[in-house]
């Protein structure tokens, strides 16, 4: 089959069933572009990438693509035939005719489409079977004379419909079951958990089949782990990113993890777990943990102004830092002294996110702290230099005294370290080129996190579950603390405001962003540096969660669409997040 053909079978059953190139990308998550270049016979697609489409417009590969190899296709014959054969083995071997389809229908429901429908026919038949064969029995106990023949009429009818069609399936490919109840729906996970429920309630089998290896998505719909990570690397191919890994949370736990790609792409270096990736202001969720722990202990107040723990203004204190503790353009700021840890966290203080963003380059607090948000790099810098002050320590021994340590983040620091020599990413432009690895940040709370995949995972998961903080620091991390009204968090959006976001409540928390949607609050936390694009949700009233890191500038692009086919969230505030879709 060449591409033209292939083209000219997409486009035309496309718009039979009145769908859009954007609304096929929707129903499959391979991606607008790609369906526009196999329309074009621009490429040759990929047989999985077939299938989704096929699946999509309720068709078989064939109508796409048919088979060519006479092998293939005496294969593909066999298996149906196993499928609508089989169950005769019911007469001799009692639930044969049920559990066998089903052991073949969950071994083969991937390879091919047509194997998930005529399967999913078969079952939901054979169960229906056997409810007519207790419901004929009952008929002959209660009923007198029409009984019997109920009873005796029941098995040579079914036994007729399975052999119709053993003949159809080899003359037609396909298939016709009456009277069949639609036990098994279109969705696989809840398919076989309806099976198990029923088979358990007539008492005819103690044996629950499950998809141990499928994804709870928010809206219940399951995805297989085979299936995600091939969707994920349409998305990876297609938009050019060079390394990119991936964790989805399932009742707090990380049910998939996935790396793909390279750490550095011009030497075909792959990425891998414990490969040292740059988290940009994924910092800035771990320093809101540190900090409420140090809230636990007692050692700070969330609502009383820092400049109140400090034995002299902060101005006053001589630099240690290239710039980030030089505080000298606050000597003449009134507004400074009002600001609070809760403000360094939820973004309110007022300071610009650096202090090099404004025109003269000078430290100054823009509007009453506590007013509006308005995202701060150095509002946090200023709550980590005071703790540094208070407790004698940087904030990397803090961090791998209070939550590095303790979870095992063996390979995490707010610093470059020796060991992350052995294995790191390098950042890669949209060109697929690389910069150079920054080594020499000097530790800072809301912006030089060096960690791996493998660790970070590690800390979500703790979150997750509640650990290093109690209970009520995380309803305090994780409450709105002050309502987001801007269009956009950065750029000109960042000064227009809207109610685009208000059915969603976008807010800030403590460290971490929160919006709302119909299963439940959530809790984001994203980080953007030269070449690194990371991003993380969590949604801890169901104990699901995702978790993206990239070292490439082009992966915010796929951001979106990962979040819609990891988890089925379809709330992502984007446009605020510049999360635009890539072209």
């Amino acid at each position: 089959m060449n591409n033209q053909s292939i083209a000219e079978r997409l486009k035309y059953q496309r718009k039979i069933k009145g769908l859009s190139q954007e609304e096929l990308s929707l129903k499959t998550n391979v991606t607008v572009r790609t369906i526009q270049r196999i329309e074009k016979a621009e490429v040759n697609p990929h047989l999985n990438t077939i299938k989704l489409l096929a699946a999509a417009l309720e068709i078989e590969v064939d109508e796409l693509m048919p088979l060519q190899n006479p092998k293939e296709e005496a294969v593909k014959k066999k298996w149906l035939l196993l499928m609508h054969a089989t169950p005769l083995l019911g007469i001799f071997i009692p639930l044969c005719n049920v559990l066998i389809p089903l052991f073949l229908w969950i071994h083969k429901r991937e390879d091919n489409p047509i194997y998930y429908n005529h399967g999913v026919k078969v079952i939901n038949f054979q169960i229906t079977v056997l409810l007519l064969a207790f419901l004929s029995f009952v008929s002959l106990m209660t009923i007198e004379k029409w009984g019997f023949f109920i009873f005796i009429g029941t098995v040579p009818v079914c036994i007729a419909i399975v052999i119709f069609n053993i003949i159809y399936v080899i003359q037609k490919d396909k298939c016709y079951y009456p009277l069949s109840i639609p036990f098994l729906k279109v969705k696989p996970s809840a398919s076989l958990g309806a099976a198990a429920i029923l088979l358990v309630a007539l008492s005819l089998s103690s044996c629950q089949q499950t998809d141990t290896k499928g994804i709870a998505r928010l809206d219940g719909s399951l995805i297989s782990q085979d299936s995600l990570s091939l969707k994920i690397e349409h998305l990876v191919e297609d938009a050019h990113v060079s390394g990119l890994a991936v964790a989805v949370f399932n009742n707090n736990e990380a049910k998939y993890q996935h790396v793909f790609g390279y750490k550095d792409e011009p030497n075909k270096l792959l990425l891998t777990d414990s490969t040292n990736i740059y988290g940009a202001s994924l910092s800035k969720a771990v320093f809101g943990i540190i900090v409420m722990k140090l809230v636990d202990d007692g050692l700070i107040d969330l609502d009383k102004p820092l400049e109140s723990y400090l034995p002299k203004k902060i101005y006053e204190y001589t630099p240690q830092t290239r710039w980030h503790d030089d505080y000298s353009d606050l000597k003449n700021d009134s507004l400074y002294h009002q600001i609070t840890a809760r403000m360094c966290l939820d973004h309110t203080t007022g300071f610009a996110n650096w202090r090099f963003f404004d025109p003269d380059q000078k430290l100054k607090v823009h509007f009453k702290p506590g007013e509006k948000f308005s995202y701060s790099g150095e509002g946090m810098v200023y709550l980590q230099v005071v703790l540094e002050k208070m407790t004698g320590k940087g904030i990397e021994e803090l961090a791998q005294e209070i939550l590095f340590r303790p979870l095992g983040m063996t390979h995490t620091a707010y610093e470059w370290k020796p060991l992350f020599e052995k294995d790191y990413a390098l950042g890669h432009q949209p060109n697929g080129n690389t910069y150079t690895k920054d080594k020499d940040n000097e530790p800072r709370s809301p912006s030089t996190l060096e960690t791996t995949f493998g660790d970070y995972v590690k800390f979500l998961t703790a979150v997750l579950h509640k650990q290093i903080i109690s209970a009520a620091a995380y309803d305090e991390i994780f409450s709105p603390q002050v309502r987001i009204h801007s269009l956009a968090q950065f750029g000109k959006g960042a000064g227009i405001s809207t109610d685009k976001y208000d059915d969603i409540n976008l807010s800030y928390g403590l460290g971490w962003g929160y919006w709302e949607t119909p299963y439940g609050k959530a809790v984001y936390k994203e980080g953007h540096g030269d070449g690194f694009q990371n991003y993380s949700i969590l949604f801890p009233d169901s104990g699901k969660g995702l978790l993206i890191m990239s070292n490439s500038d082009n992966a915010e692009g796929i951001f979106k669409a990962l979040s819609e086919v990891s988890l089925a969230d379809k709330y992502m505030p984007w446009e605020w997040l510049n999360y635009l879709p890539y072209k």
